[in-house]
């Protein structure tokens, strides 16, 4: 657990300042559990230009409790938390110093988004809390005041965590539960994890990945992995200690996270997904009488492809849908082998391309449609899905035909301007797998929405 914070305070000399407001959200990695928000009267004045920056003023904490008061309630939410803030050097402090005028030793592990922005966000010209959210397009209300602070810290903390491919945050976070000797069982293990669309991480011990895996059902997933005699299977029961998850929504960002931190992390058990899993591949040949043949062919990386497979069969029946779409000649697709018409045109399905029925242009013309539309070669377009939630959304930055990354967004204007867009972008490798990921996706969904830009 996260206790995401903001602390106001009197200003003043230091180690003399006095806590003005406090906001504590609990947050899990997901989603936030608990909450706990107060003004606090610091029995001292407030500095002037504190006044005017947080709104705050001495008449406001007349009557507000002081901080004994609400201690208990601060070291309830933070137990076995890491605290996290925007500079958490100086709320951490803070907090310290209030809880060592009352002799209580108050220590726990932080994290701070500053530093953790500077290691992740390395292209932003500022880390300041103002200008992070504004450059990421994160709404935000009451600035200078606990709770809008902190609420916007929760927003950029989400996008840090995806932006952290290696899982560096989550296998510190492991570290210290292991310190604390907190060891589930499996059952426990799955009782917390979702029935959603999402990518899951399987650590050991020492908080390593050991396997990467995706699922529209990650409850269910993990029961297979955890009920399951493969050798695989026993691997994992034999070496889990946790399990980590990342909702998605939507199955292609699930697909892509999934084949990009299998190929960053290289987790032991992962050993087969580091290679392509694309073994087919569909090709385009003109023939001598100058008709576009479509063939499916071994993947061969040296060869100009249209789309690629994981098996022969998916290429086949992929192959047969498309060729009743566009309205093709099986014989001129490598479906129905004759050296006469095919059998589709004795049922009156294809128009005779197979026995020059139909000249070369009329026919190449409905293969290029097809080819277009399943290549994004030069071609700028935001392809948009579901979210993790009913507000939110997903979206998937295609530039010049190339891969850049995915973003979750709730707000439009986050993806209409494409500099916060590509602010928001989770940056990610642009290679055959991913091409083959996303082409796959647009065939087969009936969800997505494609932006041209």
């Amino acid at each position: 657990m996260y206790a995401i914070l903001d602390i106001e305070t009197t200003g003043g000399q230091f180690n003399e300042e006095g806590i003005t407001e406090i906001a504590i959200y609990k947050f899990d990695g997901h989603e936030v559990v608990d909450q706990f928000i107060s003004l606090v009267n610091p029995e001292i004045p407030i500095q002037p230009f504190v006044v005017k920056l947080t709104g705050i003023n001495n008449a406001m904490l007349s009557s507000a409790p002081k901080f004994f008061e609400v201690a208990k309630r601060i070291i309830e939410i933070t137990t076995n938390c890491v605290i996290v803030a925007h500079n958490a050097s100086f709320d951490y402090r803070i907090l310290r110093t209030e809880f060592r005028r009352l002799g209580y030793d108050f220590q726990a592990r932080t994290l701070c988004t500053v530093e953790l922005s500077k290691k992740l966000l390395p292209e932003q010209p500022s880390h300041s809390l103002g200008k992070l959210v504004r450059a990421l397009g994160i709404p935000m209300a009451d600035r200078h005041r606990a709770s809008g602070d902190a609420l916007a810290t929760i927003k950029l903390f989400k996008i840090l965590l995806e932006k952290d491919l290696e899982k560096e945050i989550v296998k510190d976070f492991i570290k210290l539960e292991v310190e604390k000797g907190i060891a589930p069982k499996l059952r426990d293990l799955i009782s917390s994890l979702p029935s959603t669309t999402g990518v899951y991480y399987i650590h050991n011990e020492k908080g390593n990945l050991i396997y990467i895996g995706k699922s529209r059902n990650i409850k269910k997933r993990i029961n297979q992995h955890f009920t399951g005699t493969s050798a695989k299977c026993k691997k994992i029961q034999a070496q889990v200690y946790t399990v980590t998850y990342d909702e998605t929504g939507s199955e292609l960002i699930a697909l892509l996270k999934e084949s990009e931190e299998i190929k960053v992390n290289k987790p032991i058990l992962n050993r087969a997904q580091r290679k392509s899993v694309f073994q087919s591949a569909l090709y385009a040949e003109k023939d001598e009488k100058g008709y576009i043949n479509l063939r499916i062919q071994k993947a061969d990386g040296r060869k100009r492809e249209i789309t690629s497979f994981a098996s022969l069969q998916e290429a086949k029946n992929a192959l047969f849908r498309i060729t009743s779409h566009y309205n093709l000649c099986q014989k001129l697709t490598g479906l129905y082998e004759t050296k006469t018409s095919c059998f589709q045109y004795s049922i009156k399905e294809c128009d005779g391309a197979c026995i020059g029925a139909v000249s070369p242009e009329v026919y190449n013309a409905r293969v290029q449609e097809f080819i277009e539309k399943n290549t994004f070669e030069n071609q700028n377009m935001i392809l948009i899905d579901k979210g993790r939630g009913i507000s939110e959304r997903s979206a998937v930055l295609i530039e010049n035909g190339i891969y850049k990354g995915y973003a979750f967004y709730d707000l439009n204007y986050q993806i209409n301007n494409i500099e916060i867009l590509r602010n928001i972008i989770i940056p990610m490798q642009n290679n055959r797998d991913t091409k083959n990921i996303i082409q796959g996706h647009i065939r087969k969904s009936k969800t997505l929405k494609t932006l041209k830009f």
